[in-house]
């Protein structure tokens, strides 16, 4: 099923924003500059990653925003880490596994949720600059 970005992008924001540790009690966005939230500031990259990736392990889709979205991102040193995702304060990176799973839901795809762990699925990735 074809979704638009908008489509998407208001699917994403209904599933993440009201369960985001960012959020005010009045449901609002709690980040200084909302504007820099990297689940939304890239989106369009982030939905592509996601759309362009077909398969059942969660690993894939992960490598794929490490690809297509993170090395795009500012906040990412040149040698693919950062300190942001690090200190788990990235929403695309912390919401991952509800990011990828609304995506595909609304598009008619599953991805296999059998080899999550309690971490998250993106703290399993191996570090180096390929996969970051």
């Amino acid at each position: 099923m074809d979704r638009s970005l908008v489509e998407l992008e208001e699917i994403i924001r209904k599933k993440i924003c009201g369960v985001c540790s960012d959020r005010r009690i009045d449901g609002q966005c709690g980040l200084e500059e909302p504007a820099d939230c990297a689940l939304f500031a890239l989106f369009p990259q982030v939905a592509r990653a996601i759309q362009a990736t077909h398969s059942k392990d969660i690993q894939d889709y992960i490598r794929a925003i490490r690809e297509g979205v993170c090395s795009v991102c500012a906040k990412q040193a040149a040698d693919g880490t950062c300190e942001t995702r690090r200190q788990v304060q990235c929403a695309l990176d912390a919401y991952l596994v509800l990011v990828v799973d609304a995506i595909e839901e609304a598009t008619g795809n599953r991805f296999d949720r059998s080899n999550l762990n309690s971490q998250g699925p993106a703290l399993r990735v191996q570090p180096g600059p390929a996969s970051h």
